[in-house]
């Protein structure tokens, strides 16, 4: 059995952030849970979809989209039973439209939706700031600094949801997600058997016409002033230490912050407000706290979230008080921090000596060459670039083609020697671009999307293009799985990991024709020859066309082989 469902109560586990999140929300007594897969937060959907083979109380399932995943989420939580939902940051953009009246309407059982934000775009196509949706729907957000208060804040936001009749959005970021450290875990639920819901109507809640949503936002706006007395009262909130200057901080620059003032001999001299409950903001608890300071600097990533709350908890109280931070130039707003940057800035700010930085010789190391990010050997998305560009080369439009592409392992294919990827905005994106180049420009437009994307994104854009009679070739890059988040499943797979065997196939290329366009192809990218004769008719006309090409993610196959 798995470390995590083995785990008695009381013991300690060395956890990633996003294990630790995991068995909170077994312990809490999540029931249903639903996700699309996106780095930092994939391994949290992959570990639940691999538990419920072992957890018969226990479903999860990988939706289409993360709008639907929250859609689903919530569902169970106004049925009663409790559950979750995860994306990376730019997958709530997708959920945003249910969230923000979801909110409204709230839940009966708790809901804790999972936002795993990615400063310095490891794996994104931008850093946004995701606190900011906790202000715009008027959500309570609790943010851990490490693996055990992501335990340990997954099991209270359950029954802050409940308490609050609201979904409790859970913040992390990269460094805390796949973080490892001890935690240490509770009991447990028992998951021998699967609850029942049950949906009890009522159409002054459920169903926000004008009428009734007026009446739910007062509501909402009531139980968010419950959640600023709890967020001042609040255990994830501590104060610490004594003196004139002190610092607001939150997350995993809580755990520079400690470091640096411990390494600066200021811990017993600088007083230290670290906030967990960033949501409603604590006004009485920052009030109280910069009351006692002449000067506060505030460390966070990104967006100057509390920063602005300090400032105005200031102002509205009459505090006479200096607050620094990115406003000042302390801090920029792009980027994750590191130990040294902040003892740098702390440093600076409490008028001490950093202690020098002490660099190891390694100058008997070779210089390396780079290893940028590049598609597997063999892959068969090589083989689909390969393919269409001789095609376009031996049509002569190979220079004068526009590349949309989208998001997933193919989105490599900007780098040389295959540069087919020109333009990039969000899921889906390629197949919306690419109506919009096809009407500006006169040139030719291919653009590339993936399998789990064009479920995710992709089909109301194809329509789009039908109705509109748009001109480009899309295609469609079918190697059955969701491969650069982990090789989670997607609905066109023949391919299946162990327990889905039983789910219906849908076709890609019956799903094209459905959707009215005419000139479809698909193809094996491994046969070349066969392949580039398929593709070149669709390629010498101008109207709408699609080429699926489908063959198997080589790591993959490897993979379910194996079991």
């Amino acid at each position: 059995m798995h470390p995590i469902l083995a785990a008695d109560d009381g013991e300690t586990l060395l956890l990633l952030g996003n294990e630790a999140i995991v068995r909170g929300a077994l312990e809490a007594g999540v029931r249903i849970a639903a996700a699309y897969p996106g780095t930092p937060s994939s391994e949290i959907g992959n570990l639940l979809f691999q538990f419920q083979q072992k957890l018969p109380g226990l479903y999860f399932e990988f939706t289409t989209n993360e709008k639907i995943a929250l859609e689903v989420a919530a569902a169970a939580a106004a049925s009663g039973l409790r559950s979750l939902t995860c994306m990376k940051h730019v997958g709530l953009n997708v959920a945003a439209d249910p969230l923000v009246t979801l909110a409204y309407i709230g839940v009966r059982a708790g809901l804790v939706i999972i936002t795993a934000d990615d400063p310095s775009c490891h794996s994104s196509q931008n850093e946004q700031d995701n606190r900011y949706y906790a202000r715009l729907a008027g959500l309570p957000m609790l943010e851990p600094a490490s693996p055990q208060e992501a335990k340990d804040m997954v099991s209270y936001a359950f029954d802050l949801s409940e308490r609050l009749e609201l979904p409790v959005i859970l913040r992390t970021t990269t460094r805390v997600s796949h973080a490892r450290a001890p935690v240490k875990v509770t009991q447990m639920a028992d998951y021998s058997t699967r609850p029942q819901g049950y949906f009890e109507k009522d159409l002054k809640r459920w169903v926000p016409v004008p009428a009734v949503a007026r009446l739910r936002h007062q509501v909402l706006l009531e139980r968010m002033k419950e959640a600023t007395v709890l967020a001042d009262g609040s255990s994830f909130n501590k104060r610490m230490g004594q003196g004139p200057m002190g610092v607001i901080t939150s997350g995993v620059a809580a755990n520079y912050v400690l470091d640096a003032l411990e390494e600066l001999d200021l811990s017993s001299r600088v007083p230290v407000l670290k906030l967990g409950f960033t949501y409603p903001w604590p006004v009485g608890l920052m009030a109280d706290f910069l009351r006692r300071l002449d000067t506060c600097i505030v460390v966070e990533e990104l967006e100057p979230f509390l920063e602005e709350a300090a400032r105005v908890v200031a102002q509205e109280r009459e505090i006479k008080v200096k607050i620094l931070g990115k406003a000042s130039g302390h801090f920029p707003r792009a980027l994750e921090f590191n130990p040294r940057q902040v003892k740098l800035v702390l440093a600076e700010v409490f008028g001490v000596e950093p202690p020098p930085l002490e660099r190891p010789d390694l100058s008997w190391v070779p210089e390396l060459p780079p290893r940028p990010p590049t598609l597997c050997v063999g892959c068969p998305h090589r083989e689909t670039y390969q393919v269409v560009k001789q095609v376009l080369m031996d049509l002569g439009e190979e220079a004068n083609t526009v590349y949309p592409t989208d998001i997933g392992c193919y989105t490599l294919g900007l780098l040389p020697p295959i540069k087919m990827a020109d333009y990039l905005i969000c899921m889906g994106s390629s197949i919306g671009s690419a109506c919009g180049f096809s009407v500006a420009t006169d040139q030719r437009i291919v653009s590339f999307i993936g399998d789990s994307t064009f479920f995710h994104a992709g089909l109301s854009a194809l329509a789009n293009a039908v109705y509109n009679k748009h001109a480009f070739t899309l295609v469609i890059m079918d190697n059955e799985t969701t491969a650069m988040t982990g090789h989670q499943p997607v609905p066109s797979q023949e391919l299946r990991w162990p327990g889905l065997e039983d789910r219906p196939r849908i076709d890609i290329e019956a799903v094209v024709r459905a959707l009215g366009v005419e000139q479809v192809v698909t193809i094996n990218p491994y046969k070349k020859e066969e392949a580039r004769e398929k593709i070149k008719p669709l390629l010498k006309t101008q109207g709408l066309s699609v080429i699926i090409a489908k063959a198997p993610c080589i790591l993959y196959r490897a993979r379910v082989a194996k079991h």
